[in-house]
């Protein structure tokens, strides 16, 4: 559980962090809880009917996928069970296609930067375009002083966690030390900055006073 002092500090955290991430271009916003994050999310869709979902364990905790099927909504999430290969490969375009993506973030610097490693590049390319709007959810745990300690995170606790997570056969599972490996399984090979809110994307980022995900 988290105690008042390390609520009390996210907090003061989050509000340099929100502050920058709108002078970035984003549409930013604090919420105390998981309860609030997503009607925080439900909201910002506003009237979109399409919903592309990243592989997150942050925003999947947050009963996202529940809510919008009770919404009747239509729901492009590539981990549905009982897919083969080719439906997922299928569902990941759609996603880069839908109407509101939902996802969360590797890493948030303080400074405003949005940092993202992907295996596959679904989650990264339709944060940086092609849905109408596109969600981000981070808990509090994921921001860091500045975008050196950012991309660090990635590297040294996100991915080797996502990786033993996803049961990988890769260095940084079986050691937790990320080696920069060859493997096939490597989930690290694309990586993005969003240094400012892209030119044609609507992007909106919601931190969770909480911790969430990897």
């Amino acid at each position: 559980m988290t105690n008042q002092y390390q609520s009390w500090l996210w907090q003061k955290t989050a509000e340099t962090c929100v502050s920058n991430l709108n002078k970035h271009g984003f549409d930013a916003h604090w919420v105390e809880d998981g309860e609030s994050a997503l009607a925080k999310i439900l909201s910002l869709a506003g009237e979109a009917v399409t919903f592309g979902l990243g592989g997150s364990d942050t925003t999947r905790s947050l009963g996202i996928v529940p809510a919008l099927s009770q919404r009747n909504k239509t729901i492009f999430d590539h981990l549905t069970e009982g897919f083969n290969l080719s439906e997922s490969i299928d569902c990941r375009r759609s996603q880069t296609a839908c109407d509101c993506f939902i996802c969360s973030a590797n890493a948030v610097a303080l400074t405003g930067e949005i940092v993202n490693v992907d295996g596959v590049g679904n989650r990264t390319s339709a944060m940086a375009f092609g849905p109408r709007k596109v969600i981000i959810v981070a808990g509090m745990n994921k921001v860091t002083p500045d975008l050196d300690s950012a991309l660090k995170r990635v590297r040294h606790i996100a991915a080797p966690m996502r990786a033993k997570s996803l049961k990988l056969k890769t260095p940084c599972a079986e050691t937790g030390l990320c080696m920069d490996c060859n493997s096939p399984q490597r989930i690290c090979n694309i990586t993005t900055i969003l240094h400012r809110k892209p030119l044609m994307t609507d992007i909106s980022v919601i931190l969770v006073n909480q911790e969430l995900g990897y």
